[in-house]
């Protein structure tokens, strides 16, 4: 019996996806665990599995398409399978719910006209005819096809120069886009003196977007700045880092070191849920990642029972991931506080949003030399600004001041940390 495959919700904050590519047509045998397509998501690009064998019958969402979660996405069936009652049915289901959804079904359908053939075909996204095609499918090395995914092109456009027209990884590297296939506008004055770029937002950006527009314009913040003397970390840094073949950065000190002030003022480690408070009794340290789309937040979890290299070695990792969109659900879900640091840009202070669901977000500037007073005497010392942004709906001045100062007591006497 021929069943409905919706948009898969793939991440806790997505409401929209983007089908990348198809791997299967119209008339293909599925298997289940097989691989039907791969989504996009708001925070990465992830293969989606069929869950039930049969013949896929229809395809409601074209290539590179963007459409709400619990949209059709495609009907597998048997082989020769009148599909056309299950279309009506569930068109109908969609007139009966509010403007709002019905506008998200329609959206999410292709719309051909009924058919009496068995197998309903609904247009797939049309591309350009190249060398690379036979028989309506793509002809590309799977490396091809994941280079791709991950430069954000539509493999379709690049004509291949292997064995009968077969895509490969040099095509990809060399592809340069045509004007009609660039998702970028450019409009110029007569006079040629103006100029703009226009292009559409991206998942990911939607995203942040509302996410941050919705945190910061709902939660109350404020900002705790304080100055932390780095001399101790950067000896104990150098020393650790020529003791062998452990590496670590200071954004592993101020990670470590805030998991630990964290254990020390749980307070900090909430979240607002709006008719109560959540005292998170586990610590999972989220830390931004700055990606060509954006910014991701991979997780580090259970932080402050991890050592420095542990710390250093896994967000190495989920950064190399973040970068690449090859992150996990499980991976970027789940913090109790977020750690920003754009020390190595070159910036000595700034305030950050909080990333919900977390109540405080940790903004981390640069080490800088300037003049300071030890003993009675101005000398050379080695200094790091925090900010500390908090939801003054959960964390009050003086419970964020008293996490500041076990964190800079932590960075100022690293031992404590590596004991």
């Amino acid at each position: 019996m021929a069943e409905i495959v919706y948009m898969p919700k793939l991440s806790d904050t997505m409401t929209e996806g983007v089908v990348a590519e198809w791997h299967k047509k119209v008339g293909d045998k599925v298997e289940s665990g097989e691989l039907l397509a791969d989504i996009e998501t708001d925070k990465a690009t992830m293969e989606f599995e069929s869950f039930q064998d049969g013949t896929l019958l229809y395809i409601g969402v074209e290539q590179g398409k963007t459409v709400p979660v619990d949209s059709i996405l495609a009907i597998l069936g048997e082989e020769g399978e009148d599909i056309n009652a299950l279309l009506k049915d569930a068109q109908s289901k969609s007139s009966s719910s509010p403007k709002t959804e019905e506008a998200k079904v329609e959206e999410s359908i292709v719309k051909t006209p009924e058919v009496s053939t068995p197998v309903v075909s609904a247009p797939v996204a049309q591309v350009a005819e190249s060398n690379s095609m036979t028989d309506g499918r793509i002809v590309a090395s799977p490396l091809a096809k994941k280079l791709a995914r991950e430069k954000g092109i539509d493999i379709s456009q690049v004509n291949g120069s292997g064995e009968n027209g077969r895509i490969i990884k040099k095509d990809v590297d060399e592809y340069t886009p045509t004007a009609s296939t660039q998702t970028q506008t450019q409009t110029r004055t007569i006079g040629g003196a103006e100029a703009f770029t226009e292009e559409a937002v991206s998942q990911m950006r939607k995203v942040i977007a509302n996410r941050l527009a919705e945190s910061k314009f709902s939660a109350p913040h404020f900002y705790l700045t304080m100055d932390i003397d780095m001399d101790n970390a950067i000896t104990a840094r150098k020393s650790i880092n020529e003791s062998g073949d452990l590496k670590v950065s200071f954004n592993d000190f101020v990670v470590k070191a805030s998991a630990m002030a964290l254990r020390k003022n749980p307070k900090v480690n909430s979240s607002w849920l709006g008719d109560r408070i959540r005292y998170n009794q586990h610590i999972n340290i989220g830390v931004a990642v700055a990606v060509e789309e954006g910014l991701l937040v991979p997780v580090v979890r259970n932080t402050d029972l991890k050592s420095l290299s542990e710390i250093g070695a896994e967000v190495k990792e989920l950064a190399t991931k973040a970068k690449n969109k090859k992150l996990q659900p499980n991976e970027w879900e789940g913090n109790t506080f977020t750690i920003s640091n754009l020390g190595m840009f070159g910036i000595e202070e700034f305030t950050a949003i909080i990333n919900p669901p977390d109540a405080c977000i940790l903004a981390v500037g640069g080490i800088k030399q300037v003049p300071v007073v030890k003993n009675g005497q101005v000398v050379p010392g080695n200094v790091m600004k925090v900010t500390l942004s908090c939801d003054h709906r959960v964390v009050d001045g003086a419970v964020g001041s008293a996490f500041l100062q076990t964190l800079k007591s932590m960075l100022e006497n690293p031992v404590m940390m590596i004991a």
